[in-house]
């Protein structure tokens, strides 16, 4: 194999590291985590570490974050809210190690540049010394804004209380277009929480039974079948909401039943919420306040 460029050393000795990084941390991690993995894992020199007096930005950063493009479109990784995800693939490729990896990566990016009539694929040679790629810069600051505003909503959620969050899910579902005829009191609600209608009067099914728990503990397959078991009509659907997740037993066994079940996690609940930000009331709102800000749409 013909020897790797100065560049594309640092690229293939990076990107390899933030895999193994993401495989040992269970396949996800926040896009600030995985760079502080590669700075414990791999040895960066002074030309490696270089800080570019345009933007900032530090080399091996804009190095990674343009290739992990590539990974992306090689289907080795998913990015989504400035959290990085490995894939199975991904996770494979570990073992081509760092000039093997970089090659499917390069491979890959250059295929979906070709289908895109875009010509050769960009690299960040070299002789780029004075300044970073302005797509890099541009994918790695939004992933970072993201991870920020996410761990900052993340934060604000936590601290709502068991019944503050219950009124958050039944708000949630309102803007959705449910009609949310019971939210459960404090003290004993039966197993259900929130009842949804998509009419007034609950003729027209799904009739949504719906269980939340705020906590940080996962949600079980017990708990799981107990909301199963309460969904005894025809056109009766269940909705779990966990803010601590759900363990592996959870998701599969709801995957597995004859009756529809819906898990969302705190990463779910956060996505619809901003999704049908508009859709609330004014004091269904003030509940979880957002502020939209636009930036030019990254690459990938």
């Amino acid at each position: 194999m013909e020897e790797l460029s100065r560049s594309k050393a640092l690229a293939a000795k990076v990107l390899r590291a933030a895999f193994r990084v993401l495989k040992e941390s269970g396949g996800e991690l926040p896009t600030r985590k995985v760079f502080e993995g590669i700075e414990e894992k791999a040895e960066l020199d002074e030309w490696a570490t270089f800080r570019y007096e345009k933007s900032g930005g530090v080399r091996w950063r804009s190095v990674l974050s343009f290739y992990s493009i590539g990974c992306v479109k090689a289907g080795f990784l998913a990015k989504k809210k400035g959290v990085w995800y490995l894939t199975p693939e991904g996770e494979s490729a570990v073992d081509l190690g760092e000039a093997g990896l970089l090659k499917a990566v390069d491979d890959a990016y250059a295929k979906w540049k070709e289908g895109k009539g875009a010509g050769e694929p960009e690299n960040v040679e070299d002789g780029q010394t004075d300044d970073a790629s302005p797509e890099a810069e541009r994918n790695l600051a939004i992933d970072e804004i993201e991870q920020t505003a996410m761990e900052g909503l993340k934060r604000h959620v936590g601290l709502k209380g068991p019944y503050e969050f219950q009124d958050m899910v039944a708000a949630l579902l309102r803007a959705m277009g449910y009609h949310t005829p019971f939210v459960a009191p404090g003290g004993k609600d039966g197993g259900i929480d929130v009842l949804a209608y998509r009419d007034p009067l609950g003729t027209i099914p799904p009739r949504i039974k719906v269980q939340v728990k705020h906590r940080g503990q996962p949600a079980s397959v017990h708990e799981i079948r107990q909301l199963m078991g309460l969904l005894q009509k025809d056109g009766d659907a269940g909705i779990f909401v966990s803010t601590g997740g759900f363990t592996p037993d959870a998701k599969a066994t709801a995957r597995a039943s004859n009756v529809h079940v819906e898990l969302i996690d705190l990463d779910r609940f956060i996505e619809l919420w901003q999704k049908f930000h508009a859709n609330l009331s004014d004091e269904d709102k003030s509940k979880l306040p957002l502020v939209p800000i636009y930036f030019l749409a990254p690459t990938v």
